[in-house]
């Protein structure tokens, strides 16, 4: 290990500093970008450490070397998405097999894994994971896999990670967690007892809205080369030039989320008082019915958050019309900040049924909170929520 690369650095220091420096060939200090698609062996039968930038590029692995040492993992295996990483982790899975996920996750995640069940490839259970009979009964079929995501996506639920890891492993399953929501700066799901950690990189980790891209982190040595070798076998890996931008966003990751978490918690009180807003979703609110787990597994509370609008959709339509600081898009993680409305946009593949199963409204939108001037972001709302009010 060189002395850039002590064990023993703080999270901030990683995500700043790793890789600075390393250069071999000119001691750059940014580390270079290798966009080669192919190596040269040194002889006959005689490869170097990479060959072919399937199986391995210099700058991916820096970035995976990097999220495995935030999240505390074993390894890293960086995809081409965010849904390429939840699909390698269960692309492995057979027909004996068995995924338990949340009623409530992303409508991406939703459909891939209806999709692949659909197939025939492993059964698939949803439920409520945050009641505990329920999640106790599910428990008992002894799923292979089960996938959880907290805060929820969109309605910001919280289940206790640790709890559910400890219940999961009782009942022979592995657990994966998607932290795309907090990112390792806010939280790290392998010391709660998590097997692996999903990441739509594209979000925060990579913060400036230009990369798609996503990340599976393995507790297990033995599950990263797994995962390597499944993620070679079926081509899903990131581009270099991604992971180069991902790594150089990632260099600003506490920082961006330490002033994107102070406006959120500024917009989420701020909407608690307004008469046109029926309810908030924070989970750094002392009313959110999981603030105490958050408070307890997670170093922050976060930049997302969501509310619903009493007047429903036509409400909706009213407020995006007015806003001129929030953009309306889908996506979240960027120093810019968007406003999405589920029903929609990210979860209109889920259907009406799931949706209100789920308690996804035609009145919720979703916050991705930037970093513009608190003043600034809350003049918009105001005035976007005046526009519901007299229209």
């Amino acid at each position: 290990m060189s002395k850039r690369d002590k064990a023993d650095r703080r999270p901030e220091t990683i995500a700043a500093a790793h890789g600075v420096a390393t250069d071999p060939a000119f001691a750059a200090v940014a580390p270079p970008l290798y966009l080669s698609s192919t190596y040269a062996f040194a002889d006959y039968d005689a490869p170097g450490r990479y060959d072919y930038s399937r199986s391995g590029n210099p700058t991916r692995d820096l970035l995976a070397e990097a999220l495995a040492k935030l999240e505390g993992g074993a390894g890293a295996i960086i995809t081409a998405s965010g849904m390429a990483a939840l699909d390698l982790l269960v692309g492995r899975l057979g027909p004996a097999d068995s995924v338990l996920a949340p009623h409530d996750c992303y409508g991406g995640t939703m459909r891939l894994l209806k999709a692949r069940a659909g197939r025939g490839q492993f059964a698939l259970r949803f439920v409520d994971q945050g009641d505990p009979a329920a999640l106790a009964a599910a428990l008992g079929e002894r799923p292979s896999l089960v996938f959880v995501e907290s805060p929820s996506n969109p309605l910001m639920r919280v289940v206790d990670i640790t709890a559910i890891s400890a219940q999961a492993k009782a009942a022979g399953a592995r657990i994966a967690v998607d932290n795309t929501f907090l990112s390792p700066a806010l939280q790290c799901p392998l010391a709660l007892g998590a097997d692996y950690v999903i990441h739509s990189t594209t979000k925060y980790l990579n913060g400036h809205s230009d990369v798609v891209g996503g990340a599976v982190i393995a507790a297990d040595p033995a599950e990263v080369e797994a995962l390597r070798y499944w993620a070679t076998v079926v081509g899903c890996v990131g581009a270099p030039f991604d992971a180069w931008l991902t790594l150089r966003g990632l260099r600003t990751l506490f920082a961006r989320l330490d002033g994107q978490q102070r406006n959120a918690m500024a917009i989420a009180r701020y909407l608690e008082a307004q008469p046109a807003v029926s309810r908030v979703h924070y989970p750094g609110l002392e009313g959110h019915s999981g603030h105490a787990v958050a408070a307890r597994q997670q170093r922050g509370f976060g930049a997302m958050l969501s509310f619903e609008l009493s007047g429903g959709a036509e409400a909706v339509r009213r407020f995006v019309a007015a806003l001129g600081v929030f953009t309306l898009a889908e996506s979240l993680g960027g120093v810019e900040s968007l406003v999405a409305h589920p029903v929609t946009m990210t979860h209109a593949d889920m259907g009406d049924e799931a949706r209100a199963v789920a308690g996804i409204t035609d009145g919720l939108l979703r916050l991705s909170v930037g970093l513009e001037a608190e003043a600034d972001l809350i003049a918009d709302l105001d005035r976007a929520l005046l526009a519901v009010g007299t229209a």
